[in-house]
């Protein structure tokens, strides 16, 4: 994970930080976390999910699948 250093931050605009992250019941840090993550447009979900979604909006697929012959292997829990 990287690291970024904002200097010369106006202190008005840290205050609307610490206000608006408050709002939202995190730190400052995690704010400005969600906000630069929305504005370089991160997916709000997992792909997969996004996906099963989508899949989901037009009827699903229907996948062929095997029957399970093999009998399930013992498990040693000691």
């Amino acid at each position: 994970m990287s690291t970024l250093t904002i200097r010369q931050l106006d202190e008005r605009t840290h205050a609307r930080l610490r206000g608006q992250a408050a709002k939202h019941g995190r730190s400052v840090e995690a704010e400005v976390r969600a906000i630069l993550d929305a504005a370089v447009d991160l997916p709000a979900e997992n792909f997969l999910v996004a996906l099963h979604a989508a899949m989901a909006e037009v009827g699903g697929v229907d996948l062929a699948t095997r029957k399970r012959t093999d009998r399930p292997r013992s498990v040693d829990l000691s």
